[in-house]
């Protein structure tokens, strides 16, 4: 008699497995977007917390201006010559985890900033009131809109 498996039972062991993978896929694709959140969140954070750094250490001016004159528009290149390369608050510019993109939109002083983001950048920053905000479209897992971080 010879000891292997017949096509019937291999094919009884694919379906089980094939049944529990669609069982847990959910449940791991779930996890998925919950870890993009949180590093979106973990994200704004330390940018947050650098732009209030740099301000601090420059009179309240939030970087993006070019030569530190609040007069002239702000720029990404700026600030990410500013926070980056000229004064190493950060190692490198934090990537949005949706769209993997590192690149600001640049409010104008004047302009109202965005009511929900386009997906176009990574992040929205407007320098004359300091906020950041994700550039992602729609709602997180728990209903938040991304727009709130």
């Amino acid at each position: 008699m010879r000891k292997a498996f017949s096509l019937a039972e291999l094919l009884i062991v694919v379906a089980i497995i094939g049944i529990l993978a669609a069982l847990t896929m959910p449940y791991v694709q779930n996890h998925a977007e919950q870890a993009r959140e949180s590093a979106a969140k973990d994200n704004l954070r330390v940018f947050r917390e650098t732009i209030q750094f740099y301000a601090v250490r420059h009179n309240d001016l939030a970087p993006g201006y070019p030569g530190n004159d609040p007069s002239v528009a702000p720029t990404g290149d700026t600030f990410r010559l500013q926070m980056v390369v000229q004064e190493s608050y950060l190692r490198k510019m934090p990537r949005n985890p949706f769209n993997d993109l590192d690149t600001l939109h640049i409010v104008g002083n004047a302009d109202a900033f965005p009511a929900e983001g386009t997906g176009d950048h990574g992040w929205i920053y407007k320098p004359a009131t300091h906020i950041i905000r994700i550039d992602w479209p729609g709602k997180d897992s728990a209903g938040i809109a991304f727009s709130t971080y």
